[in-house]
């Protein structure tokens, strides 16, 4: 299987998770004018699964080192499977909390909150799952990421001041979804051998077996977990499952698109993790929020008509984050 070796190109994987992470929603919201966030969601989970068997039976099946696809699923524990499994229930639980949060208040409160949540606790939860880096430097830079979340939130309240109400109820579902989904990479890390892909542990699973059995729990458990979103939506009326197969072609393939990159920048963040360490590797990703920022702001004209404290907001946010970037890779140098 394809194994990275180098540091640099660890880091350069995160990137690219992090790029993806935060650029997946943009397939959102293409369609979000004529098709409900709940439809969308059913083709995004299924390009989820498809890029994990791509993936699997690609990268994760040739060349002379590891395991490849097939004996590394024989041969896991039902454990480890178990582990990766369960990152999936809880990272589909928290991604459809995230989405009522955002449907209730916004993506000018419910990212920020959420994501940046689920950012600096996920980060502390997988360093002190898997130590790798250094410490100071690592916390340090989750501290600059979170100045820079929250200069993005104020940001964003700024340039809607007037124009939607910010509930209680929105807040806390997006509480609720960061705190959940800060759990959801250690679950998959757990399933690997963080310290040797080349010859992992018996029973341990290889990332691209990790992927597939990961993406596995976020298919199955969305059977359950948008179903309930469907019949009880948090806004607008309850839909029938019927309306999903009335889509156009076009419409579903851009719903696959959005589930391909985000497993993508999944596949690539636990790659990189043997190098840069899980919590490295992670902290990265979840940069992804201020990569959203720069999608709004450029390309969706988010701040268009926003006052110019926003701009000045949104300056200091990239500064912030360039900086917590930065001691996040110095971190594992």
């Amino acid at each position: 299987m394809f194994i990275v070796h180098n540091y640099s190109i660890a880091i350069l994987f995160c990137f690219i998770t992090m790029f993806c992470w935060g650029s997946w929603g943009n397939t959102q919201k293409l369609t979000s004018k004529t098709w409900r966030y709940e439809y969308f969601y059913w083709d995004y989970v299924i390009g989820v699964l498809l890029f994990s068997l791509i993936s699997a039976f690609t990268l994760g099946s040739v060349g002379n080192e590891g395991r490849s696809f097939i004996p590394d699923l024989l041969q896991a524990d039902w454990s480890n499977l178990g582990s990766a499994f369960l990152g999936g229930v809880v990272f589909n639980a928290a991604n459809i909390l995230l989405a009522a949060a955002i449907s209730i208040c916004g993506l000018s409160v419910a990212f920020p909150v959420g994501i940046g949540l689920a950012l600096v606790l996920g980060v502390l939860i997988n360093y002190f799952g898997a130590a790798k880096g250094d410490p100071l430097c690592i916390f340090m830079g989750i501290a600059c990421i979170t100045i820079a979340i929250l200069l993005n939130s104020i940001a964003y309240k700024k340039a809607l001041a007037g124009t939607r109400k910010v509930t209680g109820k929105g807040i806390s579902i997006a509480i609720a979804a960061g705190i959940i989904m800060s759990f959801f990479y250690r679950f998959v890390a757990a399933s690997m051998d963080l310290d040797n892909f080349a010859h992992p542990a018996v029973g341990k699973l290889t990332p691209y077996t990790a992927v597939f059995i990961f993406a596995l729990g976020i298919c199955l458990s969305n059977f359950i977990f948008n179903t309930i979103a469907m019949k009880r939506p948090v806004e607008g009326d309850p839909i029938p499952i019927s309306g999903y197969f009335k889509g156009k072609s076009s419409t579903h393939l851009v719903g696959l698109l959005g589930g391909v990159i985000w497993c993508m920048d999944q596949s690539f963040s636990l790659i990189a993790s043997e190098k840069a360490g899980a919590a490295i590797s992670y902290g990265l990703g979840q940069g992804a929020t201020l990569v959203s920022a720069l999608w709004g702001i450029l390309i969706w004209k988010e701040f268009k008509n926003a006052p110019p404290v926003s701009n000045y907001l949104n300056a200091g946010m990239f500064i912030w984050f360039i900086t917590g970037l930065g001691l996040l890779i110095y971190a594992g140098v």
